[in-house]
């Protein structure tokens, strides 16, 4: 059977939000969140910043050049609608971009993507937070994220263009022995980080958050 047709299902962009964070706990609190995210009708422009219209408000830890873009699957999706056993609206979990045809986890760092005018280049995992576990109402949620490896990808914009729903994708190898979103993903996770594979991440395009927390980890192993 042939590989299914890479295109974009869905462009998503956020307005900010009230929500409230461990509702049932002790200490809930609110915070203004642009994870929220509809579906847009016709094209929307993609800057180095990420989608015309989208909002990030927590840009201690979201949004930028090297993170400009959040894209989920539908393989993702229908994973995710198995496991919890309800089907889920294209932007659930944030996503800018809904994209069919691959596995978000098995992208490489530096892989390229032509969506419309627009060229992206993947450039790390999604890290869950508290956020997401409250967007889906279940305070758990981070480590069920964390268990099940589908963490989509953040991408910097190489291209500025404009996408919309319907447009083919295509894609384009990453530099030889790139990282997998998911060797990304489970290296924010892992109790016992290798010294000689987080140096060879470096030499990769990497988000510069992610950049800064692994030369973070080999300071820490050199001290």
């Amino acid at each position: 059977m042939p590989a299914p047709a890479l295109q974009i299902l869905s462009v998503n962009i956020g307005q900010p939000t009230a929500l409230t964070i461990g509702p049932n706990t002790a200490t809930p609190r609110t915070e203004i969140t642009g994870i929220h995210k509809q579906a847009a009708a016709g094209r929307v422009r993609v800057g180095q910043l990420g989608l015309e219209g989208d909002h990030v408000m927590d840009t201690k830890h979201h949004g930028g050049p090297g993170q400009a873009v959040y894209v989920y699957t539908q393989e993702d999706y229908d994973h995710w609608a198995e496991e919890l056993g309800d089907s889920l609206e294209p932007g659930t979990f944030g996503e800018n971009l809904l994209m069919a045809g691959l596995e978000s986890a098995d992208v490489r760092v530096g892989e390229r993507f032509w969506v419309g005018s627009t060229v992206l280049e993947a450039s790390a995992a999604r890290i869950p937070c508290m956020v997401l576990a409250a967007r889906m109402n279940d305070l758990g949620f981070v480590k069920r994220f964390a268990r099940v490896r589908r963490p989509g990808f953040y991408a910097r914009v190489i291209q500025e263009g404009d996408v919309g729903q319907g447009d083919p994708v295509r894609r384009e190898a990453a530099p030889d022995g790139a990282p997998s979103i998911v060797n990304t993903f489970d290296l924010w996770f892992s109790q016992s980080r290798d010294p000689d594979e987080m140096r060879r991440y470096l030499q990769y395009p990497l988000a510069e958050r992610l950049r800064t927390d692994i030369e973070e980890w080999l300071g820490e192993v050199r001290a």
